[in-house]
C-alpha cells in the first residue's frame, strides 16, 4: 500500500474511532469531517428506513443510528445502499425491546431499497413455460429475478410497514398473527404484496437450485389441498422470475 492509499485508509478510520491515533484528527477542525460524514450517514439511514423512522420518531430514530454508524460505517461509497446490518442491530438494541416488530419492519425496509437497486433483467413470463413437454417443464430450474425478494415474520410486520410507510397509525384492531410478503420490481416501482407460506417456500426452493419439479413436489407434500399451479402461474404474473 503506497503512502496516499495508507493516509486515506486511516482518515477513513479515524472519523468513526473514539480516540483514534491519526495525528490529524487531533486538530479541531476535523470534526467538521467527523459531523460531516455522521450526518450524511445518518440522513442515508433514515431515507432508507423510513417506516421505521415513522414508528419511533426521528430523534430516537438518529439517536440508535448514531449508534450503529459508529460500530458499523459504510463499506459502500454508494449510501443509497446502506443499512444492510442495521436491522440485525435493531434485533439486539435494548431500548428497541418493547417493539419486537422493529427489526422485522427494518427488514422490510430494507428488502424494498435492495429490490429498488437490484439489476434490471428481463422477466419470465408464463407463455415460455407453456412452451415446453411435461418433461422439459419439471426439469426446469426456475430462478428468481435480481429485484425479487420475500419476506416472513412472526408478526404482523408486513401491515405495521405498510401503515408505517404511508405515515399512519396501525389500526387497534390489527390481528396479532404471522405476514408474508413478496416485494418486487415492476415498471411502477417496487411493489409490497401480502403473499403465503407455499409462494414464499417455490421461491426459497427455486433460489436454492431445486427443479420445478421437485419444487412443486415438495410443496404439494407440505400444502396438498393447494392449487400451486394457481400459485405459480400468480408468481409469473408477478415478474418473480427471470428469464433463463
Amino acid at each position: 500500500m503506497n503512502g496516499f492509499a495508507a493516509f486515506q485508509r486511516d482518515f477513513a478510520a479515524a472519523l468513526f474511532a473514539d480516540m483514534p491515533s491519526f495525528a490529524p484528527a487531533s486538530h479541531p477542525a476535523f470534526a467538521v469531517y467527523r459531523n460531516t460524514v455522521m450526518r450524511a450517514c445518518l440522513d442515508a439511514l433514515e431515507a432508507n428506513f423510513p417506516a421505521v423512522a415513522c414508528l419511533v420518531g426521528r430523534d430516537w430514530f438518529r439517536s440508535a443510528a448514531a449508534i450503529h454508524v459508529a460500530s458499523s460505517p459504510p463499506r459502500d461509497a454508494r449510501l443509497a445502499m446502506y443499512g444492510e446490518s442495521f436491522a440485525d442491530f435493531l434485533a439486539g438494541f435494548e431500548p428497541a425491546g418493547s417493539l419486537p416488530y422493529l427489526a422485522d419492519v427494518a427488514r422490510l425496509d430494507r428488502l424494498y431499497v435492495e429490490c429498488l437497486h437490484a439489476e434490471d433483467v428481463p422477466t419470465l413470463g408464463a407463455d415460455r413455460l407453456a412452451a415446453l413437454g411435461p418433461g422439459a417443464l419439471a426439469r426446469t430450474c426456475l430462478r428468481p429475478h435480481p429485484a425479487t425478494r420475500w419476506f416472513s415474520s412472526a408478526m404482523p410486520s408486513r401491515t405495521i410497514w405498510e401503515a408505517s410507510r404511508r405515515g399512519e397509525a396501525v389500526h387497534a384492531d390489527l390481528s396479532w398473527q404471522p405476514e408474508q410478503a413478496l416485494v418486487l420490481r415492476t415498471p411502477h416501482g417496487v411493489h409490497v404484496q401480502p403473499a403465503g407460506p407455499l409462494e414464499i417456500d417455490l421461491l426459497e426452493a427455486c433460489a436454492a437450485g431445486a427443479t420445478l419439479g421437485e419444487a412443486t413436489l415438495a410443496a404439494a407434500t407440505t400444502y396438498p389441498d393447494a392449487r400451486i399451479d394457481l400459485t405459480l402461474s400468480g408468481l409469473l404474473r408477478s415478474g418473480a422470475f427471470a428469464t433463463p
